[in-house]
């Protein structure tokens, strides 16, 4: 299997993985539903990346994100409202939501480095570390930065060389 293809598919794996135990805990079907738009999302996500759609690909991740968003403000409301098993089982969806967005921003960093696109890989690694803030995600951001140091070594900033 092609370095390509594995980048592709392991993430997938991994975040599935995460899902199914996040839904071991959750008997309500709302939040299977939830879950499973995520994966579908990510699913989507990757097969985009692989059939060279990026642009759908941003897309799909966009709409993580902002579910990721939405789950946020239903906890802050529900936090007033409700007891804290329900909010913690969102919260739970929420995070690995955001943690599959981030996954697949340094996955979309890694396809446009593969295709020798430095630019655009920075600038998938640099939204990683711009708006992935939470010190739960700081794996990501730490993750993110070292790729765009070892972007400095595989194509270094263009300017006057010295003779």
């Amino acid at each position: 299997m092609t370095m390509l293809g594995r980048l592709l598919t392991c993430p997938v794996s991994y975040v599935l993985a995460l899902f199914l135990v996040t839904l071991s805990s959750c008997a309500h079907d709302a939040y299977e539903r939830q879950a499973d738009l995520i994966k579908d999302h990510v699913e989507a996500f990757y097969s985009y990346l692989k059939a060279n759609q990026v642009e759908a690909a941003v897309h799909e991740n966009h709409r993580i994100e902002a579910m990721a968003d939405d789950m946020a403000d239903r906890i802050k409301k529900q936090a007033q409202l409700q007891g804290t098993s329900r909010v913690t089982r969102e919260f739970a969806l929420m995070m690995t939501a955001r943690e599959t967005a981030a996954q697949n921003w340094i996955a979309l960093g890694q396809y446009f480095a593969i295709r020798q696109q430095p630019d655009r890989s920075r600038a998938s690694y640099q939204r990683v570390v711009d708006a992935y803030t939470n010190p739960a995600e700081s794996r990501y951001r730490e993750q993110a930065a070292r790729a765009i140091e070892d972007l400095k070594i595989l194509s270094p900033a263009s300017g006057p060389t010295a003779h």
